[in-house]
């Protein structure tokens, strides 16, 4: 078996001279290729003479060979290299190999064939730049496509001597099929663009290496057509020559991007002809089009970041601001909503599929956590997330609120591992992970001065729109803002200073539903801004925010409206100022109760905000929320859910006057279980022993007396003083102190009732 290998993992270097490929002992039965000794631990897919495909696992040493275990596969070769393609591969990079010398002619022309096919078939896809390039790359694979079909049809013995000019073909190929594939791919039209003198020379180095490779062909050992024969000198003539440079008209709309960008760093709003002129020639014709590009290059700002690499932020930054402000200006016309909801729709239904999200999110951002770390309480964050908390100076556990006894950040690499795992398994690119969970606060400062501008020439339009617009101009005005002020904390000032808040607030009394939705909706996202939360209080929005909880045309609107009561209770004097409005917390109580799984744990999340504030405890515990949160714990099998639930019945067990209402026997036998239960997590337990604890404090022998006959727990107890943070193994000590107690004290009473008879009785037993 001859086999020949195609890596998934980039090498480092394109050219012909950088992927070296030699063989080591060429008679066995499969050949591994030598890999420069600097690449990481990768996988190969091999090629056997039948067509089928081999995957092995190749680790690196410090000896000068690679070992190479093969194993069976059931995928073929381009649906894995297709794969690869949508998951992981960085746009313009181009992680081309050469196959292994010891491959067999037959088995690299069928690969070439396959190779061939698939370069071919980008003809019918729309090209937005390179469009000459492409079309004339694509014409010649398409002639010697005919050239490897008529070797196969007649069944040629091909010499060993071919190998090497295939070899070469199929490395110039891989390459060439990358790049194609980056010029049609969807959303990345105006970062090619921008782009287009890089990959025209890319384009014109491949066609080369292929006029290169076709020199060494020994046609006159191959017994092809005379045609054939003249089509393929004739390819290899042309490749030479061929000029393959930037396309004028690309030329020109690259400049006209360029003159923009500049205009909007020179505080010049651009004339929307030229604007229209650059997105014309683009194809990009709607609003979902400017979203698409929109979300690709804040997805490749992301991985600059994450690699480390900045130089091409400030051009991506302005590109995002360019589109931005072409989605939001130009393109009113355009449906938004349904198209956009839908596609946001399907990632996050993809990503529930595959993975256990309550798990694997960090608690701060929501998101899937890609560098996951544990801090003194035994919570586990991203650590992006976490080190912004604590840099803001926030000396609390997000998730529990118990102080920090060290700020030492524990890199959490089971959980590490098995995320990444799970995403491998399920073909969810770890690097887009990334790239969406990288670090909010670099968002504070825009990317670029012509950034900047383009969103404040934007954000006055959307407040424009907000006051004096048409009910559809004030719905899209409305999801605009919802969707700049999403993650990015430069646009929410932006908006902010616009003066886009009253309107918003003025919106949630409409009686349309979407309208109402989208209004508080983009509040909740300024409202994450400390100026928009003062905007919010002083323009009465509070009220009206309330309002919404109560009587929202949606549930959704209700739900959302909880979560911007979260967010308006991180300041103490705003915590006041809810817990007086009547309906606030009822509001969020029956939210509570009839809400979904987000909403609930919205509404949860307020509450425990609002109960940081003493004189908000009474109202809570008046809206009946203790036998609600009861029946959630009975009843939910969300541990995030059932962990909320526990921590605000555990700021309320801390209270006297509050707990009595927790003192029953089943409440307690419910609380132990959830103890008990190995799907609960860290967090939830210790809620649970603080609940017991603040019980036996506060409601005395009954509670004692309870927890004293069911020993089963106290495994769970003496586990948390090892496992525990040292806050709840402080806790369970105290506990085990009082359980302890009482146990020798009813000892005592026993003894004294019995005599000395029943001691000594007990002394010969011993």
């Amino acid at each position: 078996m001859s086999l020949t290998p195609v890596a998934r993992t980039p090498t480092p270097g394109n050219s012909l001279q950088s992927s070296p490929s030699s063989c080591i002992n060429p008679t066995s039965s499969w050949i591994p290729p030598r890999v420069p000794q600097d690449l990481p631990v990768k996988t190969f897919l091999f090629i056997d003479q039948t067509g089928a495909p081999h995957e092995s696992k190749t680790f690196q040493n410090t000896h000068t060979h690679t070992h190479t275990l093969p194993d069976t596969g059931v995928t073929s070769f381009f649906q894995m290299i297709q794969r690869f393609d949508r998951s992981d591969r960085r746009i313009l990079k181009y992680p081309a190999v050469h196959p292994c010398e010891g491959i067999t002619p037959a088995t690299l022309l069928g690969s070439l064939i396959t190779l061939s096919q698939t370069i071919c078939n980008h003809h019918s896809k729309p090209l937005a730049t390179q469009r000459k390039n492409a079309r004339e790359t694509i014409r010649q694979i398409g002639i010697l496509l005919l050239f490897f079909q008529e070797i196969r049809d007649l069944g040629l013995n091909l010499p060993s001597s071919i190998v090497l000019c295939f070899s070469e073909l199929h490395f110039s190929f891989q390459k060439i099929q990358f790049l194609l594939e980056d010029c049609t791919r969807e959303g990345a039209r105006v970062w090619m663009l921008m782009k287009a003198h890089m990959v025209a020379t890319q384009f014109r180095v491949s066609i080369r290496s292929v006029a290169t490779a076709l020199d060494v062909l020994p046609l006159g050992l191959l017994d092809v057509s005379h045609e054939v024969r003249e089509l393929v000198e004739m390819v290899a003539n042309q490749a030479r020559k061929a000029k393959l440079e930037l396309d004028p008209d690309d030329e020109s709309a690259m400049n006209s991007v360029i003159l923009i960008m500049n205009q909007f760093e020179n505080t010049f709003e651009p004339s929307p002809s030229v604007i229209k002129q650059v997105l014309d020639h683009l194809d990009i014709k709607s609003w979902i089009d400017c979203q698409n590009e929109i979300r690709f290059l804040d997805e490749e700002m992301g991985l600059e970041c994450v690699d480390g690499n900045e130089r091409e932020i400030p051009l991506l930054s302005s590109l995002i601001g360019f589109m931005s402000y072409c989605r939001g200006v130009l393109f009113e016309d355009s449906d938004i909503g349904n198209i956009d909801d839908k596609s946001e729709g399907r990632r996050s239904t993809e990503m529930l599929n595959c993975l256990n999200l309550e798990d694997f999110r960090c608690p701060i951002s929501l998101e899937l956590m890609t560098d996951p770390v544990t801090v003194s309480t035994g919570q586990t964050y991203d650590r992006v997330s976490i080190q912004k908390w604590l840099k803001a100076g926030n000396l609390l556990c997000p998730k529990t609120g118990e102080v920090l006894a060290t700020t030492e950040l524990v890199p959490n690499s089971a959980l590490r591992k098995l995320i990444h795992q799970l995403c491998a398994d399920h073909g969810v690119s770890m690097a887009k992970s990334k790239s969406k969970n990288r670090d909010i606060s670099r968002t504070i400062i825009p990317g670029s001065p012509a950034a900047a501008e383009a969103i404040r020439f934007l954000c006055i339009f959307l407040a424009g729109r907000l006051h004096y617009g048409t009910d559809d101009q004030r719905y899209k005005a409305a999801y605009e803002v919802r969707i700049l002020g999403k993650s990015n904390i430069f646009n929410r000032s932006c908006l902010i200073e616009s003066g886009t808040i009253p309107p918003l607030l003025t919106l949630l009394t409409s009686m349309n539903p979407s309208l109402q939705e989208n209004a508080i909706a983009a509040l909740l996202k300024l409202s994450k801004h400390p100026n928009g939360q003062k905007i919010v209080v002083h323009n009465g929005g509070l009220s009206i925010i309330v309002t919404v909880l109560k009587d929202g045309l949606k549930l959704e609107a209700r739900q959302i409206a909880a979560a911007t009561i979260f967010y308006l209770s991180s300041v103490y004097k705003y915590r006041i100022l809810i817990g007086r409005i009547p309906e606030a917390i009822p509001a969020l109580v029956e939210l509570i109760k009839d809400g979904t799984s987000y909403g609930k744990k919205n509404a949860l999340v307020a509450i425990f905000a609002l109960l940081l504030y003493p004189r908000n405890h009474q109202i809570v515990h008046a809206a009946g929320i203790v036998p609600i949160l009861v029946d959630l714990l009975a009843s939910s099998h969300e541990t995030d859910l059932i962990a909320d639930a526990l921590a605000v019945l555990a700021t309320l067990a801390d209270r006297v006057d509050e707990s009595t209402s927790l003192q029953n026997a089943s409440f307690l036998a419910l609380v132990i279980r959830i103890l008990q239960s190995s799907s609960m997590s860290r967090g939830g337990k210790e809620y649970c022993v603080s609940i017991l604890l603040s019980l036996c404090n506060n409601c005395g022998k009954d509670v004692v007396a309870f927890l004293a006959k069911d020993s089963s727990f106290m495994a769970s107890l003496y586990s948390m003083l090892t496992d525990g943070t040292a806050h709840a193994s402080k806790k369970a000590r105290s506990l085990i102190r009082i359980i302890h107690k009482f146990h020798e004290t009813s000892s005592s009473h026993m003894l004294t009732k019995e005599g000395p008879n029943f001691h000594e009785h007990r002394v010969r037993l011993q």
